[in-house]
């Protein structure tokens, strides 16, 4: 009688972990065009290339949409170009791992004010111990995190939290993935005015425009695209700390593709976001093959 909702739930689970391996990786080959575009220029490209892609592909038909969807169209695009603009210009200053685990206490603390169990509340914990365990290796590490750099990953983790908040509204208002086209659409207009030198420099280099479009595809149509259809399978607070796999991720990126060291502390802390990921997981299985589901079970929509 449950297995319809325990297959969403693992097909969900599945999308999660699918976004968080593609954006990483994304974003690992995004940092190699930062010496040449800088890390606006890159945001501005990405964006424009995937708002485009999905434009032509989805083809949404916005004129019959609501106010209500618009707003929340309109709004996706915002949290998107900020949450984008700011991750990248941190990590033009920190790595990779430690910069996408402080951005994670967006969506953690997000977490934590969704949660009315204790058992999910104890993996929020161990997360966020993940997440302490990071930004300790950060501080005692041969390389200091640069300040401005934390400054700019605590602003995107604020925007994270925005991102996650208005994709659950778009999935619910718009159906299929014309939100998504038309958020990326929004927020590539919002940056076209960082985005112009970066655009002139790439018309004159196929090779940074290609690069530019594997960044587009790895760390915007993919991820995005995965979580928008994970929203409508899982609640938001079982999403935000499922997203705890991506330090882990970020991580691996780093080191395989930037060489950037994994040091004991920083594995510590994959093995903790990695266990409170799967307890969360495991919970909202538990709970759906049990019984009807709760009242923090499904994603809140904002107000209108």
């Amino acid at each position: 009688m449950h297995r319809p909702a325990a297959s969403g739930t693992l097909v969900g689970v599945a999308l999660v972990v699918g976004s968080c391996l593609s954006l990483p990786f994304g974003a690992a080959v995004a940092a190699q065009l930062f010496p040449v575009l800088g890390p606006w220029g890159v945001t501005s490209l990405r964006v424009a290339i995937a708002a485009l892609l999905l434009v032509l592909v989805v083809r949404p038909r916005p004129r019959r949409w609501t106010r209500p969807q618009w707003v929340a169209a309109v709004l996706f695009g915002v949290s998107l170009a900020a949450m984008n603009g700011f991750f990248y210009a941190a990590i033009d200053r920190i790595p990779l791992g430690p910069a996408v685990a402080i951005e994670f206490l967006g969506p953690l603390v997000l977490a934590a004010v969704l949660t009315r169990r204790l058992a999910d509340a104890a993996w929020v914990g161990v997360a966020l111990l993940g997440m302490v365990v990071l930004g300790v290796d950060g501080l005692i590490g041969a390389e200091p995190l640069d300040p401005l750099g934390v400054v700019f990953i605590l602003v995107a983790a604020g925007f994270w939290v925005m991102y996650i908040r208005m994709s659950a509204r778009v999935g619910a208002l718009i159906p299929g993935s014309g939100g998504l086209a038309m958020g990326l659409l929004v927020a590539a207009v919002l940056l076209i005015p960082v985005g112009i030198p970066a655009a002139a420099t790439v018309a004159a280099d196929p090779q940074l425009l290609l690069l530019a479009a594997i960044t587009a595809v790895l760390s915007s149509v993919i991820p995005y695209s995965f979580e928008l259809a994970a929203l409508r399978r899982l609640p938001q607070r079982v999403f935000g700390v499922l997203l705890s796999l991506e330090p882990a991720f970020a991580t691996l990126a780093g080191w395989l593709i930037l060489g950037q060291d994994a040091t004991p502390l920083r594995m510590l802390a994959v093995a903790l976001v990695i266990a409170a990921s799967v307890g969360t997981t495991l919970g909202v299985r538990r709970d759906r093959r049990d019984g009807p589901a709760g009242p923090f079970t499904a994603p809140i929509p904002l107000p209108d």
